[in-house]
């Protein structure tokens, strides 16, 4: 019989994945794989933000993953530095920030491991509540606006000649990318976090021919990652979060071994 903290994991596990799949997706296209790290580290100093002036803990962690994310927006604008420099700037900026509030206030004692690299097999009610209310507004964002998300991130110049809001559509993308991340980080940890976002979107476009299917299959594959790394990291004993990247990184090698034999296959198929 499997346990009921197991259960409470892995539903709660398997809705992150279901979300992270297409938001990775946006961010592979964009070429800004590692939003997720700069605002990982926001969500940290969020937490510790949220310690030393007794705020709410979550609203605390997603309202700074929030203005990272709308920060890079507008400095994206400026042409004085490419983007993947802004997201080193403020990535790093973060983390110094983080280390600042802890050295300012000896009384905040946290569970350092479990914010970097995650502790799924505690997520309570609460938790899961949390989870599931951004399932169901990310998926009701990406259902009713997923076409404008698409036309910004692929093509934003034909976008704004359209006369599509670009700038409004951009920020609810980066708002939904930085809810996610601030939320998951309670399951997959600040550090591993953008793996659960990246690697199965990554390896889902090796088989996708559109969007559409990269979208879903990555959702497939994020889920496939958290069951088998949930059910491994219980089996023998090692941590949930890394456990689950690295369940997301065999799948990608899989993929990538998957894609490459059916080549060979098509090669010596074909008729001389």
């Amino acid at each position: 019989m499997i346990e009921d903290f197991l259960i409470r994991a892995l539903v709660t596990g398997v809705g992150i994945a279901l979300v992270s799949g297409p938001l990775g997706c946006f961010l592979i296209w964009r070429r800004l794989a590692y939003l997720g790290d700069a605002c990982a580290h926001a969500a940290l100093f969020g937490v510790l933000l949220g310690l030393w002036l007794n705020l709410e803990i979550q609203w605390a962690v997603m309202g700074i993953a929030v203005v990272m994310a709308l920060c890079l927006v507008r400095l994206q604008k400026q042409a004085i530095l490419p983007s993947d420099t802004w997201l080193a700037i403020l990535s790093q900026g973060a983390l110094a920030l983080s280390l600042v509030v802890v050295s300012l206030s000896s009384s905040i004692r946290i569970d350092l491991m479990s914010l970097l690299f995650g502790d799924i097999l505690s997520v309570g009610p609460k938790d899961m509540l949390w989870v599931y209310a951004l399932v169901g507004a990310t998926l009701f964002m990406l259902v009713f606006f997923w076409r404008s998300f698409l036309s910004v991130v692929i093509h934003e110049e034909i976008a704004r000649t359209e006369g599509s809001p670009t700038q409004r559509i951009q920020h609810g993308l980066m708002i939904l990318i930085a809810a996610t991340v601030a939320v998951g980080m309670k399951i997959i940890g600040a550090l591993l976090m953008i793996s659960l976002l990246i690697i199965p979107a990554a390896s889902a476009r090796f088989f996708s021919k559109t969007p559409e299917q990269m979208a879903i299959l990555s959702s497939v594959l994020g889920m496939l990652a958290v069951t088998i790394g949930l059910f491994g990291s219980v089996e023998w004993d090692i941590p949930s979060g890394p456990a689950i990247v690295i369940a997301a990184g065999a799948l990608g090698v899989g993929m990538v071994g998957l894609k490459n034999a059916v080549k060979q296959i098509k090669k010596f198929a074909k008729p001389i």
